[in-house]
């Protein structure tokens, strides 16, 4: 495929969310490069979030690898063991699999940008520690349920 000229990609924003939680990422913009560039096996999206967006709600992956790097401004990384800020250059990975609830913020008054790369697992549960959510994926349907298994009245199936 070569060269991406990242003017030709459409940005993608919001979340496919349910409400009520999807208002914490209406800030958010990304652009899908893996998929732009035909990649099958990992995806790899540069987000941008505007002042005050989050990257998604705090999560983790059952099945999932993820790596995130700022690409440009200052993003404050909230995991299990807190909160530290990360600049451009600065990176951080979650494992498939372990229990620690992650999402980036953006508490400057400037926009701030990501490159994330992660697994495309034909199964995957996503747990949302913070809030009555989890998501399922199977076979690339992803369904958003609460806690206890009961689905969402607006369930839009849409990505998390």
């Amino acid at each position: 495929m070569g060269k991406l000229d990242l003017s030709k990609i459409e940005p993608r924003t919001g979340s496919g969310y349910p409400e009520p939680h999807r208002a914490a990422v209406a800030g958010r913009s990304g652009l899908r490069l893996g998929a732009a560039g035909g990649l099958t096996q990992f995806g790899v999206n540069l987000i941008t979030l505007a002042p005050g967006a989050w990257s998604s709600q705090r999560h983790w992956h059952l099945n999932e690898d993820e790596f995130v790097m700022v690409t440009a401004g200052e993003l404050t990384l909230i995991t299990d063991a807190g909160e530290e800020v990360m600049r451009a250059g600065d990176c951080a990975a979650f494992p498939a699999g372990m229990p620690d609830g992650h999402h980036l913020v953006n508490r400057s008054d400037a926009p701030g940008s990501f490159l994330v790369v992660g697994t495309r697992a034909a199964e995957d549960e996503c747990t949302y520690p913070d809030i009555d959510m989890k998501a399922v994926s199977r076979g690339g349907v992803h369904t958003f349920l609460h806690k206890d298994g009961s689905r969402f009245d607006d369930d839009t199936g849409g990505n998390a």
